[in-house]
């Protein structure tokens, strides 16, 4: 059986998914101070590049091409995606 050529990926992305369910289940009713806001929105950022990370390559896998070519784009482009 080969292995996930993903997996450290999607271990990347389930720990900070992790982290961030952690965060908000602990204030849960109450407010988070400035230093938890940021951490969490940090958290929703880094999540989000990751996961076009993993989208870019299923894409080039899917094209045929090199995944390794795929590359971690920076927040200012992902977050500047339209949904």
């Amino acid at each position: 059986m080969s292995q996930d050529p993903d997996a450290t990926l999607r271990h990347q992305i389930n720990e900070l998914v992790e982290e961030e369910h952690r965060l908000e289940r602990a204030h849960v009713g109450k407010a988070l101070d400035g230093d938890e806001k940021a951490r969490l929105d940090g958290l929703a950022v880094e999540l989000d590049r990751l996961w076009d990370l993993l989208r870019q390559r299923a894409a080039r896998r899917s094209a045929g091409l090199p995944v390794e070519d795929a590359e971690e784009r920076s927040a200012r482009v992902v977050e500047g995606y339209q949904q």
